[in-house]
Parts: C-alpha cells; sequence; structure tokens
C-alpha cells in the first residue's frame, strides 16, 4: 500500500509500474526542497519554475526508459538533474563566465561555482548554497576599483580591452586589480570562516 511514509525507492518501482499517485507522492516530498534549491541558484521565480519542470520531465523521462540507477539516493540525483539545467542555462546566456587570475599557471576561478554538487545530503546541499550566496556578497566588501572591476568582468562580461577603454586605464592594470580583486576576495572568505576550496 503507497503512502506518505513509503520510502523514495518504492515509490519509484511503483510509479514504473504505473501507479502514478506514488510519483505524486514523491513530487510532494521533494519539490519544495528541490525549487528552494534552484531558485537559489537563479533568483528568478519564471525561470526557476521552468527549469524545476525541465527537471521533472528529465526525472520522469529516465524513470520511463529504465535507466534510473536505484543504488544512488533519488534526492541527491535529482538535485544533480537540476543543477546541470541550471549550468546549461547560463551557458547558453553566457552569464557566468570562468575568471582567472592573470598568470596562466592558476586555475580558473569561478565565485558561482567554487561549491560543486555532490553526493551530499540535502542539508549539506543547502548549507553549501548558503556558503556560495555569502561568498558572492562578499564582493561588496573589496576595495571599490576592485570591486568595479571584478562586477565589470562578471555581471557586464566585459573584455578586459572593454575595461581598460571604460576605465581609462591600461590592460594589464585592469589585470593586476583583478588580480588583487581575487586575493582579497580569498583573504575576506578566510576571514568570514567560509570553508571553501578556492
Amino acid at each position: 500500500m503507497i503512502n506518505k511514509q513509503t520510502e523514495d525507492r518504492d515509490l519509484i518501482g511503483a510509479y514504473i509500474k504505473g501507479n502514478d499517485k506514488a510519483f505524486e507522492l514523491l513530487l510532494m516530498r521533494h519539490k519544495n526542497k528541490i525549487h528552494r534549491f534552484i531558485f537559489m541558484k537563479l533568483h528568478d521565480q519564471d525561470l526557476t519554475e521552468d527549469i524545476f519542470q525541465e527537471t521533472f520531465i528529465k526525472v520522469i523521462n529516465t524513470f520511463k526508459n529504465g535507466s534510473y540507477n536505484e543504488e544512488g539516493r533519488f534526492l541527491p540525483w535529482a538535485l544533480r538533474i537540476a543543477h546541470n539545467l541550471v549550468i546549461d542555462h547560463f551557458r547558453k546566456t553566457s552569464r557566468v563566465k570562468m575568471v582567472s587570475e592573470s598568470s596562466s599557471k592558476t586555475v580558473d576561478f569561478n565565485i558561482f561555482s567554487v561549491l560543486k554538487l555532490d553526493d551530499a545530503n540535502i542539508e549539506e546541499s543547502m548549507v553549501k548554497e548558503e556558503l556560495e550566496t555569502q561568498m558572492v556578497e562578499l564582493v561588496e566588501f573589496l576595495p571599490s576599483a576592485q570591486r568595479d572591476i571584478l562586477k565589470m568582468r562578471l555581471f557586464q562580461d566585459l573584455s578586459f580591452q572593454d575595461i581598460s577603454e571604460k576605465e581609462n586605464i591600461s590592460i594589464n592594470t585592469a589585470l593586476g586589480r583583478m588580480r588583487y580583486a581575487l586575493i582579497n576576495l580569498r583573504k575576506l572568505i578566510e576571514k568570514h570562516d567560509l570553508v571553501i576550496e578556492i
């Protein structure tokens, strides 16, 4: 008998066998967490609804074509689907750019995706989302010249050439300010005890 106490695995099995009520229970159990997870990344209600629907279309299709792996827990798996759809959206709109320090020896540093979704449970995932939000807010504490360069590069998608012309500075100066912005951002992260590997 399917009810609110039925485990995810059993609900999925029942749905695959044709019990639509089982999927409804699965959706009701997890929809708020998945919806909140998406919204925390996008901060756009309409877009969140679109990604949420796409997520569950993929979930349903995976169930129906028999490729769901029962060894994994449902929620982290569904969150990975949502996460990948969000990344796809950002790639299409070019809103998220990798920003590297001027040294070619350094690894690209992306303040929006240093926190990667893994198989952690939902509580751990939400903690990571909160840390990510705090880290982005720390940008506001940078010196104005560094903050402006960082924002122009990240949010306005300006090239360093464009930035140098807009600010009436050399490209090397723009690169230098970006480098110091990233260094200072790391220091702020440490100061505020955000445990993030960057």
